[in-house]
């Protein structure tokens, strides 16, 4: 989709059949009572898909706008409490957050309206049935799914709107995020605390769910509040001084079988970069990847064929500063990013290279209180 990978998790099949039976087995049999148990099940089916489609529409719009201001997009994945639009960097600027955040719940909203009118014409039309009930019943969750979203709590879209706006009264983005993080835990509670209410009072099943959903904010709010206060410490740190400088390389022509048997590649590293014979970086390539190559096919097949291409590779220049690169580098399946300086390899830095600054930070930091 426009180069962005779509993702599912496993746990989409459970909100697929939560939706198929709840609606199957209660809402549209209450509500249209007298029809064969097919057409139940058949329109539930079809509700559940059209519902994972609007999800998706709901994170397709997060990522087409993001890229609009310039934000990296890697992919989207539909999981159990929605979906996730996994961006390689943060937004320039609050204008920027605001555009990316706010599109998503207007899509919802304007979702459940479309789903709203098409009901009132098919009623008008054909009079009340399974479509109208389905179609009534998308247009509900998903104005539901936008104001939800829209609740000024990290990570929830609404979330995000309250961080640019906070970092555009304040000039300060670790404020803002700070802002929004504690909204979010605050919510996340708020929500645990309904559902052992629900849970002590006999609805266990709404209470149970509840329960993981304001545990899921609390986590994932407190996950981007350490995250911006990493950011915040990385500030003023080239990435130059934080990279390992002159990394093991692999030549491109190299064969499969070359790579897996040499030890000097395979004791020392999970990962090395791929070069041409001038040092410029062609891509990646993963000890997991070459194992996971046809014994009878390595003598023959090069390195550069299995590679990771450099575009899904995180990549930087030296003197880049390194709190830029930290949400690239964490979000990247490689787990680590090529430094370049006019496409030719000068150095790799790996998330274990940001935790040996952090600690120096941290030493130095500890080590000036003392001497206070």
């Amino acid at each position: 989709m426009r180069g962005i990978r779509v993702r599912a998790h496993w746990s989409v099949l459970f909100v697929f059949a939560l939706i198929l039976f709840g609606l199957a087995e209660g809402g549209f049999p209450e509500a249209g009572p007298g029809r064969p148990t097919w057409q139940y099940w058949f329109a539930s089916a079809v509700t559940a898909v059209v519902f994972l489609l609007s999800l998706l529409a709901h994170e397709v719009s997060h990522a087409l706008v993001a890229r609009r201001n310039g934000v990296p997009v890697d992919d989207i994945t539909l999981w159990l409490l929605g979906g996730l639009a996994r961006l390689r960097s943060e937004a320039a600027g609050p204008g920027a957050e605001f555009r990316i955040a706010g599109v998503g719940p207007l899509v919802s909203l304007a979702l459940g309206a479309v789903f709203a009118l098409t009901a009132w014409l098919v009623a008008a039309l054909f009079g009340a049935g399974l479509v109208v009930e389905a179609l009534a019943w998308l247009a509900g969750i998903n104005v539901l799914l936008a104001l939800f979203n829209s609740l000024p709590a990290a990570p929830l879209d609404g979330g995000r709107l309250l961080r640019a706006l906070v970092w555009w009264r304040t000039g300060s983005r670790l404020r803002a995020t700070a802002v929004a993080t504690i909204a979010g835990r605050c919510l996340g509670w708020a929500l645990v605390g309904i559902g052992l209410y629900l849970v002590v009072v006999g609805a266990a099943f709404s209470g149970i769910w509840l329960v993981v959903i304001g545990w899921f904010v609390i986590v994932m709010a407190t996950m981007e509040g350490s995250q911006a206060a990493l950011r915040e410490q990385l500030g003023g740190i080239a990435v130059s001084e934080a990279m390992t400088p002159g990394p093991e390389t692999v030549p491109a022509t190299a064969t499969i079988s070359d790579f897996l048997t040499d030890p000097h590649y395979r004791f020392r590293h999970s990962a090395f970069p791929v070069v041409d014979d001038g040092n410029t970086a062609i891509g990646l390539i993963t000890l997991k990847s070459a194992d996971a190559v046809p014994v009878e096919e390595r003598p023959s097949l090069s390195v550069a064929r299995v590679s990771m291409p450099l575009e899904e590779v995180p990549t930087s220049q030296p003197g880049d500063p390194l709190a830029r690169l930290v949400p690239e580098l964490q979000a990247s399946s490689a787990h680590r990013a090529l430094v370049l300086e006019g496409g030719r390899l000068v150095g790799i830095i790996t998330t274990s290279d940001i935790g040996r600054v952090t600690s120096r930070l941290n030493s130095s930091s500890v080590w000036s209180r003392r001497t206070l």
